[in-house]
């Protein structure tokens, strides 16, 4: 399809072209007409939760409610490229507005997008470009600042609210919330320090909606345990799977059983191989790959089929382009689309690949040190900081992403002494996920706490070990050191801000949607600070000049 639009306006990503936004294309692929129908889609639904915020409090707004978590999720970086797909949802959003509306008896309120103005697919572009930035832009910068800051955080609750709710894990209070605060987009009566108030109660809501998310994968795949994982690959038809769906891999699987066709992780899917009810099948052979910015060179190296369950998808190259499938959220044209109830095309794809021709054996990683592992030697963890055995814990994780300067994230680990441990998580662990770190007190120096999502599990064990040291998560010895890209990343620092946590270092660059001003408050409340210029220059900040 011909791009209808030449200009567009994104900043929500680290890699924002000249640290200001992406104003011809993003750097993700998306093009101008698809930036401009999901800013459509976002003042779609700021009109569906304009009149979701009246409803009664027995009201069922199940669909409604559903449908803004999968909305809000195709907006995410790197998820649906597809104009098409795009467009149906802001028909879809009009038509559970108005359905609604008449419903509860009450007048849309905030009727931005007027469904004979979309009525097809060019007048919805022209209308998204006309309408632009999905937020209130007659406000300050500041407060438009805030509003863009939560806006992106809601995007993060709403992927990992989607993963829960296929599990079968939902909180009408995290719903609330997103109604709640998209309607709170249109309230010029609300000021600066409001939306410092909505961005942290953004947190908090992240926080629960993780909290159900780690309820649902333990619930349905048992509790993570340490588990080493092959890189290297055995001989045979191959399936590479990647994103963050666990209940996509757990179909894929049962699938696959019996065919001849393995299975390989790419991605943040490395985390799946503890869980029990995952790493029981056979054909689960190993992870391929690293994180979701190599997936040019890799998926073209891969020889069989390429599934996407979630982010990061990046515009399939002609070589392996036939080769690959998307699911739920996840669109590119001319890409088939799937669903878990039937992966057969995947499956023949596979069959009809090259496969490995032979088995080749590169090493292995370990993963599986969630909050339930590591609190089960919390005795041995005390004892040892306080002997002296452990000195120093850092959080070394986050987004990976193509930007230079992100082997800062390396070398840090690298040059961590060896009495302090190392706990990470999500795609930024691909920058060290193979090093040999050693032990302390038999315990691994890395320790692979698993997806972005498991966020949740670093802040339990932290604020647990708090409380047995009876103090803070800010008296800990503990440092964070994390790297973002896209908009989970936001709602998990918004968590940590909530949480209170301080001295958090952020890169490798501050987002550009943060105006002075506001990172001026974050500075002042959280002594948040971007990494430094050198690994050591932020390690001998934290432990001390002759202690590193």
């Amino acid at each position: 399809m011909t791009t209808r639009l030449t200009e567009m306006f994104c900043n929500q990503c680290e890699q924002a072209a000249h640290g200001t936004g992406c104003t011809k294309i993003g750097t993700c692929g998306k093009n101008p007409d698809v930036a401009a129908l999901q800013d459509l889609l976002v003042h779609a639904l700021r009109s569906l939760a304009a009149v979701a915020v009246r409803a009664p409090a027995d009201a069922d707004l199940t669909a409604e409610a559903g449908f803004v978590e999968d909305a809000l999720f195709t907006t995410l970086t790197n998820v649906d490229f597809d104009a098409v797909t795009v467009a149906a949802k802001v028909d879809e959003a009009i038509r559970l507005r108005d359905e609604l509306a008449t419903r509860l008896g009450v007048l849309t309120s905030v009727q931005v997008v007027d469904a004979a103005a979309a009525s097809d697919l060019t007048g919805k572009i022209e209308l998204g470009a006309e309408l632009g930035s999905p937020w209130d832009t007659s406000r300050d910068a500041d407060v438009q600042s805030l509003q863009e800051t939560t806006l992106y955080g809601m995007k993060g609750i709403a992927a990992y609210a989607h993963h829960a709710r296929t599990l079968g894990q939902t909180d009408p209070e995290i719903d609330a919330f997103l109604f709640r605060t998209l309607a709170s987009l249109s309230d010029a009566k609300l000021g600066l320090e409001d939306w410092v108030g909505i961005a942290l109660e953004c947190g908090k809501d992240n926080l629960r909606t993780m909290e159900i998310l780690d309820a649902a994968n333990t619930g349905a795949f048992g509790q993570p345990e340490p588990t080493r994982v092959s890189l290297g690959q055995r001989a045979g038809k191959a399936i590479l799977i990647s994103g963050h769906d666990l209940a996509d891999l757990k179909a894929l699987l049962e699938q696959t059983a019996g065919t001849g066709v393995d299975v390989y992780t790419h991605g943040e899917m490395l985390p799946a191989h503890a869980y029990p009810e995952l790493k029981k099948y056979d054909n689960l052979v190993g992870h391929f790959g690293t994180a979701w910015q190599n997936q040019h060179k890799e998926f073209a190296e891969f020889p069989g089929a390429i599934l996407l369950t979630t982010n990061c998808l990046m515009p399939p190259r002609p070589e392996y382009k036939d080769r690959v499938f998307t699911a739920n959220v996840v669109q590119f044209p001319g890409v088939t689309h799937v669903h878990r109830d039937d992966f057969s095309a995947v499956i023949e794809a596979a069959r009809s690949a090259e496969g490995f021709e032979w088995d080749t054996t590169v090493g292995e990683v370990m993963v599986g040190f969630g909050h339930n592992t590591i609190l089960s030697v919390a005795p041995a963890v005390i004892e040892a900081v306080k002997s002296g055995a452990i000195r120093h814990f850092f959080l070394v994780g986050g987004c990976d992403g193509a930007r230079p300067g992100r082997n800062y994230y390396t070398e840090f680990v690298e040059e961590t002494p060896s009495d302090t441990i190392v706990l990470t998580l999500a795609c930024g662990k691909f920058r060290f996920f193979d090093k040999q770190l050693g032990e302390i007190a038999g315990l691994p120096r890395l320790m692979d706490v698993g997806q972005c999502n498991d966020a949740y599990s670093a802040i339990k064990v932290a604020l647990a070990l708090a409380d047995a040291f009876g103090t803070d998560v800010n008296g800990l010895p503990l440092s964070m050191v994390l790297s973002w890209y896209e908009q989970k990343a936001v709602a998990i620092l918004l968590t940590l801000l909530y949480l209170g946590i301080k001295e958090i270092r952020l890169g490798p660059t501050l987002p550009a949607f943060i105006t002075p001003n506001v990172l001026d408050v974050l500075v002042e409340n959280f002594d948040i600070k971007p990494i430094a210029a050198s690994p050591r220059e932020d390690l001998i900040a934290i432990l001390g000049h002759q202690e590193v």
